[in-house]
């Protein structure tokens, strides 16, 4: 493998990994309530601008990045309650224009309260490059493979080995039979949204010290956590991991052996060939509805 391609490939697993924690936010909030919330994307704005301004106000680093997540679950929970919950018998299509408000809403907000420049937090652990067969990767790249890496194993462990996690995926498969046993799946809605805000805002905050953040920079991080999931099936979280990581190293190819130019397309044209080929993605149910 040449040193070109492998420097491709690790730059593409790195805002890959990105995108898997921004997908996986859509996947869980799918599983619970069948709603693609297009506001999943202003949580990674809310994780990065959140932190530095926390920090600028004076808090210690580690503070105000737990304050940020913090901020990011209070108002995913804001946005199930306030609006998703009270649309809760409105169309498909009534729930995502309602979702696409709201990001415009935060959007708009972030840029009054914060401010509309370009921010960007320190490095976790230096910025001296690490030399790998030629190729280089930056510290924080291996801090976002391995944060990516432990939230995945703690979401494995959380729903496989908790009541709780057992309980968001019973609702997801069957809301009905849910509520039969005695489940509340209105906490189990509150729960997705917080928990799918907390991974947006992990993901700003990991990305932040390597691409600058600003108030708009959840409108593409959102739309290829999207792609992500889409292209590893709607609702299954180890998809929207495997979907991540192809996208990121897809668009990292094409900007390397193609044109810069086009790196922002790439995601969009996986998701129509996708949605042309293998509607379900790749991990997808394959189950058909008749109505």
């Amino acid at each position: 493998m040449s040193s070109e391609l492998l420097q491709f490939l690790l730059s593409g697993i790195t805002v890959g990994a990105i995108y898997a924690l921004v997908g996986l936010g859509f996947s869980i909030i799918y599983n619970a309530s069948h709603v693609i919330n297009f506001a999943q994307g202003e949580f990674v704005m809310i994780g990065g601008m959140g932190t530095v301004f926390i920090a600028s106000a004076g808090a210690p680093f580690p503070i105000a990045m737990i304050g940020a997540v913090l901020l990011a679950v209070v108002i995913g929970i804001s946005l199930q309650k306030l609006a998703i919950e009270r649309a809760r018998h409105a169309s498909v299509v009534t729930i995502i224009i309602i979702t696409i408000g709201a990001s415009i809403f935060l959007r708009g907000l972030a840029g009054v309260i914060w401010n509309r420049d370009f921010h960007s937090l320190p490095a976790f652990s230096g910025e001296q490059p690490i030399h790998v067969a030629g190729a280089v990767i930056v510290p924080q790249s291996l801090w976002i493979l391995g944060v990516t890496v432990a939230v995945a194993v703690a979401l494995f462990v959380f729903f496989n080995r908790t009541m709780i996690g057992k309980a968001m995926l019973g609702t997801a498969h069957n809301p009905f039979a849910a509520k039969l046993v005695g489940i509340n799946t209105n906490n189990i809605l509150i729960l997705s949204f917080a928990l799918a805000a907390a991974l947006g805002a992990i993901g700003g905050i990991l990305i932040a010290p390597m691409a600058p953040t600003h108030y708009q920079v959840g409108i593409m991080l959102g739309l290829k956590g999207f792609s992500a999931a889409i292209v590893g099936g709607l609702g299954s979280g180890p998809g929207a991991m495997v979907g991540g990581l192809l996208v990121g190293i897809a668009e990292a190819l094409a900007a390397g052996y193609i044109s810069s130019n086009y790196k922002d397309v790439v995601a969009f044209v996986i998701i129509l060939l996708v949605l042309f080929f293998m509607p379900s993605g790749l991990f997808g149910s394959r189950a058909s509805e008749r109505v």
